[in-house]
């Protein structure tokens, strides 16, 4: 089985010996995204604002891969700080609604760059990339 590597300049580029995402079999596997903006690569101050940016940058990589964030079936969600939960979750929800995919969120003791939140997705193929 081979898979397909998934590389955009709509999401920072990876930092590591990683792919930005990976297609096989009809899913896209998308690498944990920092909330970094792909053109200036800044990251914006507080949990709210780097949760949008994360989630904006998997939707990049998903779109790259052919699927889009109504085909996330999971996601896993790394935080700095659980105390936080609920500003990062309410943002969270406005992107998924109540068809959300199923999750893990987990405290981490530190992210690279420092950032607050770090968001990886498994999703499906819906169209040709």
């Amino acid at each position: 089985m081979t898979h397909t590597t998934i590389k955009t300049d709509n999401a920072p580029a990876a930092i590591g010996p990683y792919s930005q995402g990976v297609g096989l079999s009809g899913l896209v596997f998308c690498s944990g995204q920092l909330p970094v903006a792909p053109d200036t690569g800044e990251v914006p101050v507080g949990i709210g604002a780097q949760t949008h940016q994360s989630l904006k940058n998997v939707a990049a990589v998903l779109a790259a891969g052919g699927a889009s964030l109504d085909s996330v079936v999971k996601t896993t969600v790394f935080v700095k700080d659980l105390g936080q939960f609920a500003e990062m979750n309410k943002v969270y929800a406005s992107y998924f609604g109540e068809n959300a995919p199923a999750r893990s969120t987990v405290e981490v003791a530190r992210l690279p760059k420092d950032v607050l939140v770090e968001i990886e997705a498994i999703a499906y193929v819906t169209s040709r990339a």
